[in-house]
């Protein structure tokens, strides 16, 4: 099966909430990124026929079905909310689209019994949604999805509203159930590290367009453009001005200046913009050419196992991210490092010209 979306464009009164949009996907799985209110939910009901688009046309296998009603799609489509019937036990939850489907009974069962297995909920079947866990109301929504069989799975952040270790684990299930299925999946998530897990293709939404599609691994390492680094990177990339000049990279207006080696070392003279990933900057030096920049904090994050200190240097925010829990006071004057070979450099309107990943593949 293959999907693709011809010029797709969805207005509501004056605003445009997908603009023109060509994608074209595959059997496996999509990760649709991007920040709230990026356009990712919008663009997944356009392709279930859950809203109709503004414009363009949605093809499957070379065939028009724009104007489909959803209940004649194979689609199925799990949100992030649990929604299950609460009446209905969970296996009747999970039997209910192969009901409407009108499969006998047998094979009703056998599919139910499969997926639940799966899911890992059969010790639950007979329970009502009310007596599971979040996690375990999530599995059976997920459940009903995956057992239609249908050609389009289409996930909007189903792990969003589950606490962080259930997350780690619901999302290393579903990646091998992903590799089993030869159905299209379009998993939609504001998250980086979820699409990383996820793999396969990706497209990076911001404000309703796609600014960039490919593989995931490969988008994340060669983000076409900063907005590309800040949407795939959490926290955003962090970004400053400079010049390279002289054979060095001048910074902070000649302050800090940097050899041209690693993913910059062939740039030519001129403005850039330079970016670097906040787990890339550290409170102590790690390597003889580290460069160091002296700021002072403005903010201080603890997540988890991680601490993200927010720094000003010279007007300009930075993000380090340190492994641990660090503590840093408001005002408290500090030293920042970085290597110049995890550098990023943009042309002046914000387009990749060096990377890293590329320097490390040419």
């Amino acid at each position: 099966m293959s999907l693709r979306l011809d010029g797709i464009s969805k207005q509501v009164g004056a605003d445009m909430h997908i603009h023109p949009t060509d994608l074209e996907l595959a059997p496996g799985i999509t990760v649709l990124i991007g920040q709230t209110l990026a356009g990712k939910t919008t663009l997944m009901r356009l392709m279930a026929g859950l809203d109709q688009p503004s414009g363009g046309r949605i093809l499957v296998d070379g065939v028009d079905v724009t104007g489909v009603p959803v209940q004649k799609r194979g689609v199925a489509m799990v949100y992030q909310q649990f929604i299950n019937y609460p009446s209905f036990t969970v296996y009747e939850n999970i039997a209910s689209p192969l009901r409407l489907a009108k499969l006998d009974s047998a094979e009703i069962d056998r599919k139910v019994r499969e997926v639940a297995e799966m899911m890992h909920i059969e010790e639950h079947l007979q329970k009502l949604p009310a007596a599971l866990s979040g996690g375990q109301q999530q599995r059976t929504a997920m459940a009903r999805a995956l057992v239609k069989d249908a050609d389009l799975l289409l996930f909007d952040e189903p792990l969003v509203n589950l606490d962080y270790k259930l997350r780690e684990q619901l999302r290393a299930e579903m990646r091998d159930i992903f590799i089993r299925r030869r159905a299209i999946m379009v998993y939609a998530t504001t998250e980086p590290l979820e699409a990383l897990a996820l793999g396969g293709q990706c497209a990076v939404l911001d404000e309703g367009r796609v600014l960039q599609t490919g593989s995931t691994l490969h988008t994340y390492h060669n983000p076409a453009s900063v907005r590309v680094g800040e949407v795939f990177s959490d926290p955003p990339i962090n970004v400053i001005d400079g010049e390279v000049r002289d054979g060095e990279i001048h910074l902070d207006g000649g302050a800090l200046r940097l050899p041209l080696a690693g993913s910059v070392a062939d740039l030519a003279a001129g403005r850039y913009r330079f970016g670097v990933r906040a787990n890339h900057l550290a409170l102590h030096a790690t390597a003889s050419d580290d460069a160091a920049v002296d700021a002072e904090v403005e903010l201080a994050e603890l997540s988890g196992s991680e601490t993200f200190i927010h720094v000003a240097h010279h007007g300009v925010s930075w993000v380090v991210q340190e492994e641990g829990v660090h503590s840093v006071q408001l005002g408290e004057k500090l030293r920042v490092y970085f290597n110049p070979r995890h550098l990023f450099a943009f042309d002046r309107n914000g387009r990749l010209v060096a990377s890293p990943q590329r320097a490390l593949s040419a």
